[in-house]
């Protein structure tokens, strides 16, 4: 768990975790897209500006391997090729929504019902 109270998810960890972040926001923000969209999209931020296309793509297979982005359709670009388009799943928006929370506020802050609905929903998940 990160000093401010919220807990690292392995997406947003490590070296990839402002590509992963950028990539998930643009695909969240921009709707279904392929590599190349995202790639530029990615190239228009100030910060990941010399990110190149063959990371942007292996990013992108890594997040679809571990269900964060899945392929929706494919569609035929300009240039005659067949492209992938790409949209977040269920578990991206999660993922942003728990990278968001303090949990230690939430923890002091919470209702009772808030609580236990939380609970419940843990104690599944550890169950299995």
């Amino acid at each position: 768990m990160a000093r401010n109270g919220k807990p690292q998810l392995s997406v947003f960890k490590g070296r990839e975790a402002k590509l992963n972040n950028a990539i998930l926001l643009v695909l969240a923000i921009d709707g279904p897209l392929n590599i190349r969209q995202v790639y530029k999209r990615i190239m228009a931020k100030k910060d990941l500006k010399h990110t190149r296309y063959r990371v942007v793509n292996r990013r992108m297979k890594a997040l679809e391997k571990e269900d964060y982005i899945i392929q929706v359709r494919t569609e035929r670009i300009p240039q005659g090729f067949l492209a992938k388009l790409y949209q977040p799943t269920l578990r991206t928006y999660l993922a942003f929504a728990v990278n968001r929370v303090n949990f230690d506020e939430f923890v002091k802050s919470a209702s009772t019902s808030e609580i236990i609905t939380v609970l419940a929903i843990l104690i599944n998940t550890i169950k299995k």
